[in-house]
C-alpha cells in the first residue's frame, strides 16, 4: 500500500487526482511554512496568545459590522433587533479584546481550562457507564482532557501568557504536518508507476 492510499487519495477520481498533483509543491510549501509557523509560536508563546487575541477581537468587530448591516438591510424583518443586539454584543467584545488583550487571554484561558474539565468529565462518566464500542479509549481522552483543564487552572493567571499561543502552535504544526504528508504523498503519476 503506498503512501496515496494510505492517506485516502485513492477514493478520488483522477481527473480530481491529477489536479491536487498540480498543486502538490503548494502543498509542500505551505505544510513547511504553517510547521515553522507553529514552531515559532510555540516557542513565543505570549506574543502568540497577544496575537490570537487581537485578531480574534478583529473579527468579532467585523461580525459586529456584518451584524449591523445586516439589520438595516432587512429592516422590517423580525429578526431586526436581534441582530442589532448580536451587533453590539460583537462590537463591545472586540473593541474589549483590542485594547485589554492581556485580560482577554486570561478570560479565555480560565474559558478553557473550564470547557476541558467539564468536556472531559462527560467523556469520562459517559465512557464508563455507557461501555460503548471504543469507550477505553473515549475515557483516556476524557481524563487527558481533566488532566489538561486542570493544569491550566492551577497555574491560572500564569497560564492566560502562554496556553492560547501554546495551543494555536500545535494546531499550526499539526496542520502544516498533515499538508506536507500529503503533498509528499501526491508523488507523480510516473514516479507511483514506478514504486508500485
Amino acid at each position: 500500500m503506498n503512501e496515496a492510499s494510505k492517506l485516502g487519495v485513492h477514493t478520488m477520481n483522477a481527473s480530481d487526482l491529477e489536479s491536487l498533483r498540480a498543486g502538490r509543491m503548494f502543498l509542500i510549501i505551505m505544510g513547511v511554512a504553517l510547521i515553522i509557523l507553529g514552531a515559532v509560536a510555540m516557542g513565543s508563546s505570549l506574543i502568540a496568545t497577544l496575537a490570537t487575541v487581537l485578531v480574534f477581537g478583529l473579527v468579532l468587530l467585523l461580525g459586529a459590522v456584518f451584524q449591523v448591516v445586516t439589520a438595516f438591510w432587512a429592516h422590517r424583518w423580525r429578526g431586526f433587533f436581534l441582530h442589532m443586539i448580536a451587533g453590539v454584543l460583537y462590537l463591545v467584545a472586540g473593541l474589549f479584546m483590542i485594547q485589554n488583550p492581556v485580560e482577554a487571554a486570561l478570560g479565555l484561558t480560565i474559558l478553557v481550562a473550564v470547557c476541558l474539565l467539564v468536556g472531559g468529565i462527560i467523556r469520562i462518566v459517559m465512557s464508563v457507564f455507557e461501555r460503548f464500542e471504543g469507550w477505553g479509549w473515549v475515557f483516556v481522552n476524557g481524563l487527558v482532557s481533566v488532566l489538561l483543564g486542570a493544569a491550566i487552572w492551577r497555574q491560572w493567571p500564569l497560564s492566560g501568557f502562554w496556553v492560547i499561543g501554546l495551543f494555536v502552535g500545535i494546531e499550526m504544526f499539526l496542520s502544516g504536518l498533515s499538508w506536507l504528508m500529503l503533498g509528499l504523498a501526491l508523488r507523480p503519476a510516473s514516479k507511483q508507476a514506478l514504486s508500485t
